[in-house]
């Protein structure tokens, strides 16, 4: 079997390696007699696989006793009602707009309570960050909510232009979560959709201090309320046990990878070629967004003819080199260089737009 070089935005690419821990375990894990998808998420052998997975999540990403862990269900769209009902306790919340996906989180918002856009780079076709004097923030704000990096737009915040506003600041980190290392205490809430760089669709990862829990009314439902969630371990209701397995076999993934630090760095080696291969093909391949704040995971890009768009795709897919249309709603390609796409599928990838280019230039 040959299996293909997959730049799928998400569900994405998992590590060959954890796939085959989890084909080898599938039938009997580690003695137990079935599959972790048979066994009872109340059961010693599970709680153990749960507690395994936060504990090697919080030494990754550095977690301090005061925030709490939760694995939870209904992707990141779920939170984007979550947290007002959790956190907005009557009150405003300050939205930054940076793409499609901080742009649903406001319209959503706006079901649940008062939403103000602090900011949006909607007029420039959300391909640069706003700069300071466009922020207008409200320093009495419930949070302040920001995309950190835009899946369908390509658009990153790097980490030094995160900064203490002095209100919670709440992030979805969906798409590069766990790529970089990051300061969790400058954050109040973080979340995150698994299908990109956790594991499988289907597990939710929440990340909140223990300050921002017990704000939520009566009248939520009680699976919506993070206070509930965390006195219960996330096992309020049955969690998505394979998912957790597979996205703590991920975690175990990366700490052999050298930690958030070691994969840190060969994802801007990775970056960096594609970006390279863009920039230097003389205008056949263009990227829109701002270099300063271009994802290191997601990487739009368009070809000069729009005629050539079927084609290309086309050859990629006689190359084996798949999951390069771009969204729908921008067209174009999209290349996600995520944790598990490895440096030799990046240059595989760029060998293929090289030799597209020179065929077709």
């Amino acid at each position: 079997m040959t299996r293909i070089w997959n730049f799928s935005a998400g569900p994405a690419a998992l590590p060959e390696e954890v796939l085959r821990q989890a084909q080898e375990e599938l039938l009997d894990w580690q003695g137990a007699g079935c599959s972790v998808m048979e066994m009872s998420h109340r059961g010693k052998e599970f709680m153990s696989i749960l507690a395994q997975a936060e504990a090697d999540l919080r030494e990754l990403m550095g977690i301090p006793e005061q925030y709490k862990v939760l694995f939870l269900q209904g992707g990141a769209t779920q939170q984007f009602a979550q947290i007002p009902m959790n956190l907005l306790a009557g009150r405003s919340a300050d939205y930054i707009v940076t793409g499609s996906w901080s742009k649903k989180a406001v319209k959503e918002a706006q079901r649940i309570g008062n939403v103000r856009v602090a900011a949006t780079t909607e007029e420039s076709g959300f391909t640069r960050l706003p700069t300071a004097e466009e922020i207008k923030l409200d320093p009495f704000a419930a949070y302040l909510h920001v995309c950190t990096n835009e899946t369908i737009h390509g658009v990153e915040i790097p980490a030094e232009r995160i900064a203490d506003t002095g209100v919670p600041l709440v992030a979805d980190m969906s798409s590069h979560i766990l790529s970089r290392p990051v300061n969790v205490e400058k954050f109040g809430l973080i979340y995150a959709g698994a299908q990109k760089n956790i594991g499988p669709s289907g597990v939710t990862l929440v990340i909140v201090h223990r300050d921002l829990l017990g704000m939520a009314p009566l009248n939520i439902p009680t699976v919506m309320d993070y206070a509930v969630m965390a006195e219960n371990g996330s096992m309020l209701n049955t969690p998505p046990t394979f998912g957790i397995y597979i996205a703590g076999l991920v975690f175990q993934w990366l700490k052999k990878q050298g930690g958030l630090a070691g994969i840190d760095a060969i994802n801007a080696e990775k970056a960096r070629i594609l970006y390279e291969c863009i920039d230097n093909s003389g205008g056949f391949y263009t990227n829109p967004v701002d270099p300063d704040c271009r994802s290191r995971m997601n990487v739009p890009f368009v070809l000069a003819d729009a005629a050539l768009d079927a084609p290309f795709l086309a050859a990629a897919k006689e190359a084996r080199v798949l999951g390069l249309k771009g969204h729908k709603s921008v067209g174009g390609m999209r290349a996600s260089i995520y944790n598990a796409v490895s440096l030799e599928a990046v240059k595989a990838l760029v060998g293929f737009m090289n030799d597209f280019a020179k065929r077709n230039g």
